[in-house]
């Protein structure tokens, strides 16, 4: 009977500890959400009442060009930007490891994956940020695709100590730019390289290779699954939501302090990530370009247009020369993310393809009498080079890890859930992308206002415009004259009864 007793006295205090437990929990996770809304809410108002250009289509002294990866935004800095800028007004080391003060630099064209946070660094009444937004489910494959591919190429060396040594050898030898070095790849990469090395090690050590799979994205034996890649902590840190994040000013490149604990907040609660989406879309209105990846002609056709004849007109008031734009140029390379002597290494016959392809295009006669049409032929020209040397390249990584190889076609192998997964884990991406589509729509029929446009321009990009502008006008000179007709027949008309 004591025994019995004993028992239920220890069920008792057990129930009553699980009972303590249970609300000691529930009281710490309010407390945290509760610090966690005051955090966000505080950020997301000092946010929204920061000041921001209303003039969104002027161009204004320094341009920023927020590029949010894999969105095709290097093209836009190779084929467009390089061609309007010298050299001479690229602010210094874009691309790579931009800490600098802006204040010290006579620049006008920032160009960097840094996200917004560096406005604070900048004199935002003279600044025009520029921006390119894609379909977030698209993205998130665009870069994964990447860091496999960027991994691969290191696959060449024996072992990461090798990989490591060789690194280090060319950062001393060469000031150039390695993708290793630009955010968000410096973390990625170097994560899915460990990745690729560990399963090719244990491939070696079955000594077998294992059965083929159809879909490269669930290729477990030679690289990570798509599956698994998605749930990862430091994709959920730097890829799930990381146009919102970075639009924000609040990736872990970011110059605020508090960033990591705001974004930390809105990733445990997700009903907080509307503050930040708010503040996302605010700044995204206010910008002087939107451009969306998958509409790729008009994107750039308006970048021509919008910021493209801006930048000429302004380069021609300033009567910048243009052989200091050439002088200049042979400079660009230390910042540019596009040739790195690190990864020309790893594959030397396609790097210095590679190099020629760009020095090529960069040596194209920048003038400031260009107009916006000609600007678009030198865009095509220079874009249809890029893709080659882009394919060239991922042709040769994808090589290491065959049969993997990532295509549009292979894309339709990916299963439903994994895609609406994706949509799940960027909820505020979907949102922002949604915002964007309207801000493009609502500009591409806008009138340009007084956009300085030269005659080609006008003719090539408004000529729909023009020739139903042409149309009106030819149907009122026919109503006119047939109204002069009219009144001419009825005069004489009543001429010839008066004669008679």
């Amino acid at each position: 009977m004591v025994e019995g007793v004993g028992c239920m006295d220890s069920t008792i205090k057990l129930t009553l500890l699980l009972m303590f437990f249970r609300i000691a929990c529930a009281s710490t996770v309010e407390k945290n959400f509760e610090q966690c809304e005051r955090a966000v809410k505080n950020w997301a108002s000092s946010s929204l009442q920061q000041s921001i250009n209303e003039d969104q289509h002027t161009l204004k002294d320094l341009l920023f060009f927020l590029h949010v990866p894999r969105t095709g935004g290097r093209s836009y800095h190779h084929c467009f930007l390089n061609k309007l800028y010298p050299t001479s007004q690229e602010c210094p080391r874009s691309y790579d490891k931009l800490r600098f003060d802006p204040s010290k630099a006579k620049c006008r064209l920032l160009a960097t994956h840094d996200d917004y946070s560096i406005m604070e660094k900048l004199p935002t009444e003279r600044t025009s940020v520029v921006t390119i937004v894609r379909n977030p489910v698209d993205r998130v494959l665009s870069s994964y695709e990447f860091a496999v591919e960027v991994a691969a190429r290191f696959l060449v060396h024996p072992d990461l100590a090798s990989v490591a040594k060789m690194s280090k050898q060319m950062l001393k030898k060469s000031n150039g730019v390695s993708t290793l070095d630009i955010w968000p790849w410096k973390y990625l990469v170097p994560w899915m390289m460990g990745d690729l090395f560990a399963r090719r090690d244990a491939r070696r050590r079955k000594g077998s290779s294992e059965a083929k799979r159809d879909s490269p994205y669930d290729m477990e034996d030679i690289l990570m699954p798509l599956h698994e890649f998605i749930d990862e902590p430091i994709v959920h840190d730097i890829v799930h939501n990381g146009a919102t994040f970075q639009i924000a000013g609040l990736t872990n490149n970011s110059y605020l302090a508090e960033s990591h604990e705001i974004r930390h907040c809105v990733q445990e609660h997700k009903s907080l990530g509307q503050h930040v989406l708010d503040v996302a879309k605010k700044r995204l209105g206010a910008m002087l370009y939107v451009g969306l990846t998958a509409e790729h002609k008009e994107s750039a056709t308006m970048f021509a247009n919008v910021v493209g004849a801006q930048v000429i007109s302004q380069l021609r008031n300033a009567n910048v020369s243009t052989d200091t734009s050439a002088a200049n140029q042979s400079d660009n390379s230390s910042s540019s993310p596009l040739d790195s002597e690190l990864e020309s290494n790893v594959d030397q016959n396609n790097g210095t393809t590679d190099k020629k392809t760009a020095r090529q295009d960069e040596g194209e006669a920048r003038t400031e009498n260009m107009t916006a049409a000609e600007l678009i032929e030198v865009y095509e020209g220079c874009i249809s080079s890029l893709l080659k040397t882009q394919s060239r390249r991922r042709f040769a990584s994808l090589k290491e890890i065959s049969p993997a190889n990532f295509s549009k076609v292979a894309r339709r192998h990916i299963s439903d859930a994994v895609l609406q997964k994706i949509k799940t884990q960027n909820f505020l991406d979907l949102e922002l992308f949604k915002h964007a589509q309207k801000i493009f729509t609502m500009r591409r029929v806008q009138p340009m206002g007084n956009l300085d446009m030269n005659d080609e321009s006008e003719r090539k990009f408004d000529q729909p415009r023009a020739f139903e502008l042409w149309k009106i006008v030819s149907l009122l000179m026919l109503l006119i004259l047939l109204l002069v007709f009219f009144l001419f027949a009825t005069a004489w008309g009543r001429l010839s009864k008066v004669k008679v």
